[in-house]
């Protein structure tokens, strides 16, 4: 099967071509290191060239509302648009558990537009929405790191490994469309302070951590805004395992160096 995933190069986006490409599909990588600018649309006609579905797990960054909407917005009617010409079949977009509880986030809502045009558009669709990923903790604390001390907000969350997101998106991606799909997660819910603490240990790494509601979340994402629904799927890597697997890694490179 001939399978185009947006935002090929990312974090999910390698993985889930990973992914496809061990199940024997052919996988288009859609990127601008891959000659295809979703912004501006080009080279995306020639990319979808005989593509019966498309993977969406594009990711950007914007500092406010409109800029978010905007950016999303145009990303996504471009690929759409092209898609409907290329025939496309099912078009799956990643999404994120929440956002339809929180106002304030930017990010979330350029994903709110993003999923508003899928549903609306003129591909047939599955909107896969997950937790927030095992790594998310660390990174969200390297956001606000300075001289070794990071603030973060102690947010509840029931994260899931990338890996077991790719894999979910590439059983997705394969069937037939189901419009809303369950909320993906991982298998235990954690405290973001506290795994942002153990992922630095365990990278040898000494931070600070002041956890606060002042940074870049805020109160209307407490308590349990960001946990997944009734209707979930739950996938199998536990975050300990997770690290552990990060771990194993960075000793697997540090041998190679």
């Amino acid at each position: 099967m001939r399978i185009a995933v947006a935002g090929a190069t990312g974090n999910i986006g390698s993985l889930t071509v990973a992914a496809l490409e061990r199940q024997g599909h052919e996988v288009v990588k859609i990127s601008r290191s891959h000659g295809v600018d979703l912004a501006t649309a080009e080279g995306l006609d020639e990319a979808l060239t005989g593509v019966e579905a498309v993977v969406d797990v594009t990711n950007v960054t914007a500092s406010d509302r409109s800029q978010a909407e905007e950016i999303f917005g145009t990303l996504t009617r471009n690929l759409l648009v092209a898609e409907e010409r290329a025939e496309v079949r099912h078009h799956v977009l990643l999404s994120i558990v929440g956002i339809h509880r929180v106002e304030g986030n930017p990010h979330y809502a350029g994903k709110r537009e993003q999923e508003r045009l899928v549903a609306n558009g003129p591909i047939p669709w599955t909107i896969v929405p997950a937790t927030q990923f095992h790594d998310f903790a660390a990174m969200v604390a390297g956001w606000t790191e300075r001289d070794g001390v990071a603030t973060i907000a102690p947010l509840l969350v029931q994260p899931i490994a990338p890996k077991d997101v790719a894999e979910i998106l590439v059983e997705v991606v394969v069937g037939e469309p189901q419009g809303r799909y369950p909320d993906i997660a991982g298998p235990e819910t954690q405290d973001l302070v506290d795994m942002a603490r153990r992922t630095f240990e365990a990278r040898g790494r000494r931070i600070k951590l002041v956890p606060t509601w002042s940074g870049i979340f805020d109160t209307s994402m407490a308590g349990d805004v960001l946990l997944p629904g009734e209707r979930v799927r739950i996938a199998p890597t536990t975050f300990d395992e997770w690290l552990a697997e990060e771990v194993r890694a960075a000793a697997k490179a540090g041998e190679q160096a």
